[in-house]
């Protein structure tokens, strides 16, 4: 029988459970269990289209960030087209493009663990019809400023969409971060993906939406699913952003449990940068494979990138407590082992 698992740190989600005004407005929509949601979330996209600032015409709602994603996709890919992208990154970025018989180009992340913007400049060919960033970056969490990002979308064809991957916007402080919907003013080509799934709590829930310009958004939408969004999904989204004041409060509670453990991890010996996502990055050369081991007898699921990295979600002070417990019992087993 194997090890049960305490704390699962492994998928990036929150360590919270919906709000109670949330969960009251998901089980009114389940006593409406037995009639269709709207053909199209034509409801839910105003709704977030207001809360956004722009106009209904710029937002595409899917399934998860993810099913917008696969929207945009197949809304601008043809079979044998390239899609650019870091790697490593999101996972599901090469399998979405191979469900639409495009083919994945994946560009190696810096040292540092940033995305290399000139790089992946360098990897486009006539082909290239989509170039991904994740900002903050997924797994990594580093980010890409707001002038770094102008400049490299100066350079980017206007005939190549740009998917900006900001699912962990909310947890981002910086100042450099990019005023993304400025962005998409100044470039038609840039769609923008958002969750409800990270921040908001409602991974399960699957609600994604894409901030985008009125012509790109109209070519999404055609490929959007028919009662793709569910009744009980869209009612939880729209409690939740009635409650948005008590979720940042709990985004904000992630965001110094994030920072604590990324200093309580470097005092105990491991190299991990600063990160802008709900998680911590650690990287070979450190013991990234041994302290994946360690983690896993102490009951922690993460996600691990043998022989590359670990990325640990930041869950609550007791889940980040008995990791930095397994991890500086490692680091002591193995400085004991060299004396």
């Amino acid at each position: 029988m194997g090890i049960p698992v305490l704390h699962r740190l492994a998928l990036n989600e929150s360590p919270y459970p919906p709000l109670p005004s949330v969960r009251e407005a998901m089980q009114r929509a389940v006593a409406e269990a037995h009639r269709y949601p709207q053909f199209h979330p034509d409801d839910l996209t105003e709704l977030i289209a207001a809360w956004c600032g722009v106009t209904s015409d710029n937002v595409a709602v899917g399934s998860g960030s993810v099913g917008v994603a696969l929207q945009v996709l197949r809304a601008v890919a043809r079979p044998g087209d390239a899609v650019v992208h870091a790697w490593r990154t999101f996972d599901a970025y090469p399998l979405l493009a191979a469900m639409v018989d495009a083919r994945p180009v994946p560009v190696p992340l810096s040292p540092d663990g940033h995305q290399d913007l000139d790089a992946l400049l360098a990897a486009f060919d006539d082909r290239t019809r989509v170039v991904v960033l994740c900002n903050p970056h997924n797994p990594s969490g580093s980010l890409v400023t707001a002038d770094a990002l102008s400049a490299f979308l100066r350079q980017v064809p206007r005939h190549v969409t740009v998917l900006l991957d900001e699912a962990y916007l909310e947890f981002a402080r910086d100042p450099g971060l990019p005023d993304s919907p400025a962005l998409v003013d100044a470039h038609p080509n840039v769609l923008v993906l958002r969750t409800f799934s990270k921040a908001y709590g409602l991974a399960a829930l699957r609600v994604g939406y894409g901030l985008g310009a009125p012509d790109l958004v109209a070519r999404i939408r055609r490929q959007q699913l028919p009662f793709g969004v569910n009744a009980v999904a869209t009612a939880a989204v729209k409690a939740s952003l009635r409650a948005e004041s008590e979720l940042r409060l709990r985004v904000d509670t992630v965001v110094a449990e994030r920072e604590r453990l990324r200093r309580e991890l470097v005092s105990i010996g491991w190299c991990v940068r600063p990160g802008h996502a709900n998680s911590v990055w650690l990287a070979a050369p450190d013991p990234v494979d041994a302290g994946a081991a360690a983690l896993t007898e102490a009951g922690i699921e993460a996600r691990h990138y043998p022989g590359e990295g670990l990325r640990l979600t930041v869950g609550d002070r007791n889940a980040n407590d008995t990791v930095l417990t397994a991890l500086a019992g490692l680091r002591a087993h193995r400085s004991a082992s060299r004396t």
